[in-house]
């Protein structure tokens, strides 16, 4: 605010309807009345006087003059309209001159992450969204702000006041294209600010998948629950500390990449990131924990993605058949893989963590499957009395520290060191353990996370068993000829035609597809199914239609389908983009091209096109030939 006060949210917001600059109503020595808020001026652009904030060194005249001048331009977006009244009100040069110096040549010289900053932004706090989601309506958040409004009794959408569904309320997904497609943006730009190619993160899909665990015909018959854990992928040991390096990666020289994703367990045993079945923990009492995976076995877990609390194993009967138990029966103790996270914890190793699709109640849980989430720290473990009430649990604090951003930001750099978070559990806390001395995973200012002090030696053999015939999984050679814009465009592509999506529609479970491909899916189902029995007519019952990715109910949302309009006006931008990048490219090249492939450009001649062909080809000969002259023109200049 510019009067600087804390208010609390039911406090009444002025908005001057020529800065639109927001005011407390209390803070105003003489409020106007309702019917005139609309046409209330504030302090500052009126000239009253009594406003909180200093006026402009500039002339008070000409700045309403030019304010004014913004409001009533109609080709600006209201994002750039307040942009340029910021600019002028902080005392820059005149934004309208300026504004038009930047746009100059209708955006051509924008990069990629010049166009997702025009057309995607946070509701409430402007900026790119940190950990993205989007509402059925269409519009885009940050994930904090949206918890934060949702929190406070909100139930509507923030800007076109639409109803969001109480389910996505209380447990918001992550929109992951989104997320890809702003780190990606983010790295293209500073690859072009560095001039030189800095290392991009392979995150890998489920394209090119290893063999699976269960391969002669007797384990598939059996099912997977009988079937083999089939061969492990890399040369660790299976009490390997730390990340899975490219070295210990035979089979693709990659390594086990953060973000990197398996259909099961077996699929993840296979390439180390954890090696137990069923269990949640890998570890030894005596010697430490390699790796967990966040499954929601225990409602005590808190999952906060950069950092969560985990709840250890043990104090649940399974004897007898019993392989699963959600009642606590006894206290959990520090002993066994208890025992092993507590080592974890004093002496700082790094351990993997692998969150799995069965945690419902995370915002950071794949979609489907496992998915490596990279490297944590414990910092603290206790005990606490757990939420049934009766026995005691072990917990521990997890803290990201990896080299790699996590798959859930736009980052493109990894974790720094950060401050611990307030665990107010801690306080009716038994058993307290903290770490003294400095962790053996650290943070180096030169060298990012590493080991300070050496691992520990392993007490296994390794297990190694890449036979000939495997089938070698190579990285996509045409991927790394695409240019960014193309790859963004690969990030939107509907779920359902595997395509760049064409009036794309976000699901309450942030998945995206085309209109028509969502609809035509269901254009054969009704909504509601009428029932009778025995002459009676009976209450109507809803139809379940679940998304082509998850198994989420989205009956409510195909009954009015709001387009995703900023993602739209993306992908619009980015093919715009990727069309001049193929001309600049493919087509125009340097003046030598031209002599030398003088029958490819100059095509319009050749009697085996038709038409179309020929005006296709002299239309790309006479742009090529204009660019160069610019390009020429500017070389002599």
């Amino acid at each position: 605010m510019v009067c600087g006060a804390f208010a609390p949210p039911e406090v009444d917001l002025l908005r001057c309807s020529t800065c639109a600059t927001p005011w407390h109503s209390p803070c105003l020595s003489d409020p106007p009345a309702l019917a005139d808020a609309a046409g209330w001026s504030c302090p500052d652009c009126s000239g009253s006087g009594g406003g909180a904030a200093p006026a402009p060194a500039a002339g008070g005249g000409e700045i309403v003059a030019a304010i004014r001048a913004i409001e009533a331009d109609a080709t600006l977006s209201d994002q750039e309209k307040a942009r340029r009244r910021q600019k002028l009100l902080a005392g820059s040069a005149p934004a309208a001159e300026e504004d038009e110096d930047e746009d100059d040549g209708d955006g051509a010289g924008d990069d990629v992450l010049d166009i997702v900053g025009r057309s995607f932004s946070c509701v409430f706090c402007f900026k790119l969204p940190d950990r993205p989601v989007a509402t059925p309506c269409g519009h885009n958040f940050c994930l904090k702000c949206f918890q934060k409004w949702t929190h406070s009794g909100k139930k509507t959408c923030g800007k076109c006041r639409a109803h969001i569904p109480p389910k996505m309320a209380q447990q918001p997904r992550i929109n992951l294209a989104l997320v890809a497609a702003i780190r990606m943006a983010k790295m293209s730009k500073k690859d072009n600010s560095e001039g030189s190619s800095s290392a991009s993160y392979q995150y890998i899909r489920n394209d090119d998948k290893p063999d699976k665990a269960y391969r002669t015909e007797r384990a598939k018959r059996a099912g997977k629950a009988n079937a083999s854990s089939g061969q492990i992928f890399v040369t660790i040991a299976p009490d390997h500390f730390g990340p899975i390096l490219a070295e210990n990666d035979q089979k693709r020289k990659l390594g086990v990449r953060v973000g990197e994703t398996w259909e099961d367990r077996l699929e993840c045993r296979q390439w180390g990131a954890h090696f137990p079945h069923i269990a949640g923990i890998a570890g030894q009492s005596t010697y430490g924990a390699q790796s967990v995976a966040l499954s929601g076995g225990y409602e005590d877990d808190e999952d906060h993605g950069e950092w969560f609390l985990y709840t250890g194993s043990g104090g649940r009967d399974l004897s007898g058949n019993k392989r699963t138990n959600k009642e606590q029966s006894s206290d959990q103790k520090f002993e066994k893989m208890n025992a092993a996270l507590r080592i974890s914890c004093m002496k700082g190793y790094p351990v993997r963590v692998v969150r799995s699709h069965k945690e419902k109640r995370s915002s950071y849980a794949p979609e489907s499957g496992l998915r490596y989430d990279g490297i944590y720290r414990i910092e603290k473990c206790w005990r606490k009395i757990g939420i049934q009430g009766e026995f005691k649990v072990c917990r521990y604090l997890f803290v990201r520290c990896d080299n790699e951003p996590a798959p859930w930001t736009s980052d493109d750099h990894g974790d720094h060191p950060r401050p611990l978070p307030k665990i107010a559990e801690l306080q009716d806390a038994t058993d307290i353990t903290e770490r003294k001395g400095r962790p053996s995973w650290d943070y180096d200012e030169k060298e990012g996370w590493k080991w300070i002090v050496p691992p520990p030696i392993s007490r296994k053999p390794l297990m190694t068993g890449v036979s000939q015939s495997d089938k070698h999984v190579q990285r996509r050679g045409k991927n790394a000829q695409m240019s960014v814009a193309e790859r963004l465009l690969k990030e939107f592509a509907c779920s359902i035609c595997q395509e760049v999506s064409k009036e794309p529609l976000t699901t309450p479970c942030a998945h995206n597809f085309c209109k028509t491909c969502l609809l035509g899916a269901y254009d054969s189902q009704y909504s509601m199914r009428e029932r009778s029995r025995g002459g009676r007519t009976l209450r109507a019952q809803k139809i379940v239609k679940k998304c082509p990715s998850c198994p989420t109910d989205i009956c409510d949302f195909l009954v009015n389908p709001q387009i995703n309009r900023e993602m739209m006006a993306l992908i619009e931008s980015l093919q715009q983009k990727a069309v001049e990048e193929g001309v600049d490219a493919n087509e125009c090249g340097n003046d030598s091209d031209l002599e030398e492939n003088d029958g490819g450009l100059a095509n319009e001649d050749d009697a085996s096109l038709n038409e179309d062909e020929k005006d296709r080809a002299k239309d790309r000969k006479t742009k090529c030939q204009v660019k160069n002259s610019d390009v020429n023109a500017d070389d002599h200049g």
